[in-house]
């Protein structure tokens, strides 16, 4: 399941959709409009393992790693969130749920930076290079 944090424009929630990519959105379609941060990841606990989409950069840490999510934090431009979405979903070392679990990814124009569960260092792929 993928769910789209509060913080990204509708525009891009509707293109996700336009490209057949299911998504959720939180005060959308899922839980209520104003969800605290803090209340995020415990609401995360009660779905059937999500991913996170968020443009929130306080979410990129090692510590919220967990067997049962997976966080992605976009630094992105709001109206470029959808190709990023996508990008990610499509990478081939996250491009199943199964390869996401457990992980916190920060994408950005450069590439990606990966917390995985237990791991001592962040992880990072550019975009379009071997196995990145």
């Amino acid at each position: 399941m993928n769910i789209l944090d509060e913080n990204i424009i509708a525009s891009q929630r509707q293109r996700l959709r336009s490209w057949r990519i299911p998504v959720r959105q939180i005060g959308v379609d899922i839980a209520r409009k104003g969800l605290q941060d803090e209340e995020i990841l415990p609401f995360l606990h009660h779905l059937n393992r999500p991913t996170f989409f968020t443009r929130d950069r306080g979410f990129y840490r090692r510590e919220v790693c967990h067997q049962e999510y997976s966080l992605v934090c976009l630094e992105v431009a709001p109206e470029e969130v959808a190709i990023f979405v996508r990008r990610v979903l499509r990478h081939p070392r996250l491009n199943t749920q199964a390869k996401r679990l457990g992980t916190v990814v920060r994408a950005s124009h450069r590439g990606l930076g990966v917390w995985r569960l237990h791991a001592q260092e962040e992880e990072v792929m550019l975009w379009g290079a071997p196995g990145g």
